[in-house]
């Protein structure tokens, strides 16, 4: 029988904790490469907007996953305009 995964981390990691700890990273990785993607910045503009390193952009550029915590994510976002929000829900 094929189990039902919500979304690729859950299929690779058997701790739900470590799970939606990458899938959170992924999230916010996604919305500031889109980000600097819709505005056109280079890598260099994106480090100084963000307050990181252009190699560390590179990084989160190319998924570098295990590289950033959801904190400096946060961060960076944050420098960049974007507000994040968090919901919380009772597991099931």
């Amino acid at each position: 029988m094929n189990k039902r995964y919500k979304n690729v981390f859950d299929a690779l990691e058997e701790d739900p904790a470590v799970a939606k700890n990458l899938f959170i990273r992924s999230r916010l990785m996604i919305e500031i490469r889109e980000h600097i993607q819709k505005n056109k910045l280079t890598q260099k503009e994106a480090s100084i907007k963000t307050g990181v390193t252009q190699p560390r952009i590179s990084d989160l550029m190319r998924g570098k996953i295990d590289l950033f915590t959801i904190d400096t994510l946060v961060s960076m976002l944050e420098k960049l305009g974007i507000d994040v929000d968090v919901t919380l829900t009772r597991a099931a």
